[in-house]
């Protein structure tokens, strides 16, 4: 998505308020950098976790592959704000535990492969583990961090 249409996105839903300061940052670049455009891309997996956390996505399922983007999409493009609040069902906070457990053990098992110079296991990806860290941590407020400073300790 080019930084106009993104833009035009973020008024129509009057996400403006909502942002994070890097995030409002990276919007206002007409041309962001190779690097940036990378970091932020990555960010869909984490709004893929938070739309399973608000149950529009039904399982995230072992992190091995990226989040199909056909499913990251309609769930926010079919509906207004309102509408999409309204029609959230927040999972529970067992449901969220349990995921934010699971993530950090798939995530130790990353590094400590790295580590050891061993091969990822499990077919694990490790781009996908970390973004799912990232949100999974937001929501259960480890360390009371924002959004842009979401530590993913192992």
């Amino acid at each position: 998505m080019d930084q106009e249409t993104a833009q035009k996105v973020v008024r129509e839903y009057d996400l403006e308020s909502h942002l994070s300061p890097k995030e409002k940052e990276f919007l206002a670049q007409e041309m962001p950098s190779d690097h940036d455009r990378v970091q932020f891309f990555w960010r869909y997996e984490a709004a893929y976790t938070l739309l399973w956390a608000l149950g529009y996505v039904g399982s995230l399922g072992k992190p091995e592959k990226r989040a199909d983007l056909a499913q990251v999409i309609p769930p926010m493009k079919k509906r207004k704000t309102k509408q999409f609040i309204a029609e959230a069902e927040l999972r529970s906070l067992s449901a969220i535990l349990d995921q934010a457990d699971l993530i950090y053990r798939y995530r130790w098992a990353i590094v400590d492969a790295q580590l050891n110079g061993e091969t990822t296991p499990a077919n694990l990806n490790p781009d996908v583990a970390l973004e799912r860290h990232v949100a999974l941590n937001w929501l259960v407020g480890y360390m009371d961090q924002e959004w842009d400073d979401v530590s993913t300790d192992t």
